[in-house]
């Protein structure tokens, strides 16, 4: 028993000792998932999100966005965005709090296809020098107005995510 518990304590501290300064010239790298199904499997929604950044300062990441969503509850469709995105990171030690915007296209067989531009705020949690736990969420406000799948998307939508990415 007190064997388990110095493991989960060790486990516990690693990223209060994890370093978490961004530099100039780092990238990164994350990645996100998530995915539902109802309680027969007689359906499935999933989305993927990945992107891919470079520090041009200790604080400035410039980043290429894309995500993926499918769903066949009822009918099916499959969407996606790829975004461009600035953020500023503010450095807290294992805790990077960092705020910005994005711009890009959101198309697919449900929303119009359509330029957007969000503003973001998210925070990247260190657990390691090179590795993170993320959450952000942004709104994204649509250049053409209406929807596919009727008015709830029809003038932006929210998007949240969580994930985990690398810093090298």
């Amino acid at each position: 028993m007190l064997r388990k518990a110095l493991v989960i304590l060790a486990v516990g501290l690693l990223p209060a000792v994890a370093q978490a300064q961004f530099h100039a010239g780092d990238k990164e790298l994350t990645l996100g998932g998530t995915g539902a199904n109802g309680n027969e499997f007689n359906g499935v929604t999933a989305a993927a999100n990945g992107s891919l950044g470079y520090f041009f300062t200790d604080q400035l990441e410039l980043s290429v966005r894309q995500s993926v969503s499918y769903t066949d509850l009822g009918a099916r469709s499959l969407n996606g965005s790829t975004r461009v995105a600035a953020d500023f990171h503010f450095d807290l030690g294992t805790l990077v709090p960092y705020i910005g915007a994005n711009i890009g296209f959101v198309y697919g067989d449900s929303v119009n296809d359509t330029w957007e531009a969000a503003p973001e705020a998210g925070l990247k949690w260190f657990v390691n020098s090179t590795t993170f736990i993320f959450g952000q969420a942004e709104y994204q406000f649509f250049f053409d107005k209406g929807s596919k799948v009727g008015d709830s998307f029809s003038d932006g939508q929210f998007v949240y995510s969580l994930g985990i990415g690398f810093r090298f």
